[in-house]
């Protein structure tokens, strides 16, 4: 790989990083706050790329001065280097790996993790810090990660009888029992969590995994532990269910918020 065909990589995965970070692309690989970041990073390498070129054209140069070095007698020392070790340097082939994020970027469009990824994870719910009052009205439209935390440590004081409405997307463990899920973010997909909360009630008679429901119900008492890290999967009693679009971004950030 040559100082052109590194400018060339270093520029085509600038612009395919911008590319991702101006449209809902990145939300498939980092959390929404890192937007900045993510420009920033594409800009970076363009630059580079850019600069890379103008040194490389400004080097060509040389052998016009190297001509007027030889008229007045004097070698250029580069080419005698070269000689005496009877070969010019080269930039190592594994340079050429740089290529494979930007292949993935404009060939792949991963979806979201989904079922499988969640149900061979244990549950990532953590006791939050407190808990906000409730707006009036039924149904109170709550995160899932919020339904989950207060149904699981709070034993559903702040909830009551409430009726909430939880948005998410169906797995099923090996005995075919519904759960709803949403993976929550620390910074990216790689170190994405499933927060997960049992179905129980109104069920429809029919679910597919990785389909997004939108599940109004209330709070139950029932609860159960994950098989992976026997962390607490509370339930909700469903009072209606159906079916929804995927939402924009299919993380939830909420849990560090």
């Amino acid at each position: 790989m040559n100082r052109q065909a590194q400018a060339a990589v270093l520029f085509l995965v600038g612009a395919a990083i911008l590319k991702a970070g101006s449209s809902d692309l990145y939300l498939r690989y980092v959390k929404a706050g890192l937007r900045p970041l993510l420009l920033g990073a594409g800009v970076v390498l363009i630059v580079t790329a850019a600069a890379t070129v103008w040194y490389e054209l400004r080097q060509g140069r040389a052998p016009e001065k190297d001509h007027d070095d030889e008229e007045h007698g004097h070698a250029p020392e580069q080419d005698h280097d070269d000689e005496e070790h009877g070969h010019s340097h080269r930039e190592p082939r594994i340079s050429w790996l740089l290529v494979l994020p930007l292949l993935a970027l404009i060939l792949v469009a991963p979806p979201a993790l989904g079922s499988y990824s969640a149900m061979r994870t244990g549950t990532a719910l953590q006791a939050p810090f407190g808990y906000a009052a409730l707006p009036a009205g039924d149904p109170i439209p709550l995160s899932l990660v919020d339904y989950a935390g207060r149904a699981a440590y709070d034993h559903g004081r702040t909830l009551g009888d409430r009726q909430v409405k939880v948005t998410g997307f169906v797995a099923l463990d090996h005995d075919g029992t519904p759960y709803l899920v949403r993976m929550a973010l620390n910074c990216c997909a790689a170190d994405a969590q499933p927060v997960k909360v049992g179905l129980t009630g109104r069920i429809p008679p029919v679910l597919q995994p990785d389909s997004w429901l939108e599940v109004t119900g209330t709070y139950t008492s029932e609860r159960t532990k994950d098989p992976v890290n026997d962390g607490v999967i509370p339930f909700i009693k469903v009072g209606e269910a159906k079916p929804v679009a995927a939402p924009r971004d299919p993380y939830d950030e909420s849990w560090n918020n």
